[in-house]
């Protein structure tokens, strides 16, 4: 069965492995998935994450990130760009969708990187996913 949304399913099972409060998770890997999970790792949501290559098809590794209290770091992930409705912004949407409240991860046309960076750099693109 071949999956419509990976990036919907690689923020279902972070949120699911830290609310089982996993030290680390394996996902297959793409090239926009470790982009998501290097911006995450940038604004110090997840621990680490490492690729390793495999057959039929590589794998990403990544360390979850905990506060002292062993609670997550995060309170919520959501997909806000889905196949069925994409959501493309420019750069003043990306600034008052943020409201500094978490992370935006935007993809532009400059990569893959968070609100905050795309507001600096004055681009928009399309709205991945929101974690605060």
């Amino acid at each position: 069965m071949s999956m419509t949304d990976p990036i919907a399913d690689l923020l279902t099972r972070v949120r699911n492995a830290s609310t089982a409060r996993h030290k680390r998770l394996t996902v297959p890997a793409s090239t926009l998935k470790r982009e998501v999970v290097r911006v995450l790792h940038e604004n110090h949501y997840i621990r680490g994450f490492a690729e390793q290559p495999a057959e039929p098809r590589p794998l990403l590794h990544i360390r979850l990130q905990y506060t002292p209290a062993q609670e997550p770091v995060f309170h919520g992930l959501r997909r806000i760009s889905r196949p069925g409705l994409r959501r493309y912004v420019d750069c003043e949407e990306v600034r008052a969708f943020n409201r500094n409240m978490g992370l935006v991860v935007v993809s532009t046309s400059r990569g893959v990187m968070s609100g905050e960076q795309a507001v600096a750099e004055g681009i928009g693109g399309e709205l991945l996913c929101q974690i605060w």
